[in-house]
């Protein structure tokens, strides 16, 4: 199935690369801004914490915007590693357990759903981790959701909470629902493009 907005990545990986080859001209470090984005992520799960969902949702806007970043400033600098990606990918697990547990710490939802969409969410990230490692695809991006359509979620959730309290339960439950749709496409890809072997 084709992501609603990875179809959309070249489009803006060509938007911000201006800005990678700015803050690559200034030796601002890739490595350097996915440890900035977790940071903001933290950030964004304690403003979370403490009932600003509409604030909570900008900073985790600007999280996944830093994030991006780091990827522009690693092709704009030449300097494009497997421990760089590594490191970005474990680091937006991270940060995606910061903002879900300032959810729940904000009394939005409890601490099962919380689990429940969190654990959804690893999954399909390892899913796809070990379809390119140990399957040996060369890309398992497939699926339903990836991380911009949930960020999207718990973003209009955020917003939304202000007209109808519940909202980022429902969008949380939503994540995890199709975090969960995400894993077993990816399994059944990897089934395809393995022959099952």
């Amino acid at each position: 199935m084709v992501l609603v907005f990875g179809r959309l990545r070249e489009w803006y990986e060509r938007t911000i690369s201006p800005i990678g080859q700015v803050l690559a001209s200034a030796q601002v470090s890739p490595n350097l801004l996915t440890v900035l984005s977790v940071l903001v992520a933290l950030t964004a799960g304690y403003v979370y914490s403490q009932k600003r969902p509409v604030e909570g949702a900008v900073f985790m806007l600007l999280s996944a915007f830093v994030d991006m970043l780091d990827g522009a400033v690693a092709r704009a600098s030449g300097r494009v590693t497997r421990f760089g990606a590594t490191f970005d990918h474990v680091l937006d697990r991270y940060a995606e357990a910061f903002m879900v547990v300032g959810m729940i710490l904000g009394g939005y939802f409890g601490w099962e759903l919380g689990f429940f969409t969190l654990f959804g969410m690893v999954m399909a990230s390892f899913t796809r981790a070990k379809a390119e490692s140990v399957g040996g695809l060369k890309s398992c991006t497939v699926g339903i959701a990836e991380r911009q359509e949930k960020l999207l979620l718990f973003i209009v959730g955020s917003f939304a909470t202000y007209l109808y309290y519940p909202a980022l339960a429902y969008a949380t439950f939503l994540v995890g629902v199709l975090s969960s749709i995400t894993v077993l496409q990816r399994l059944r890809y990897t089934w395809v493009q393995t022959g099952g072997g």
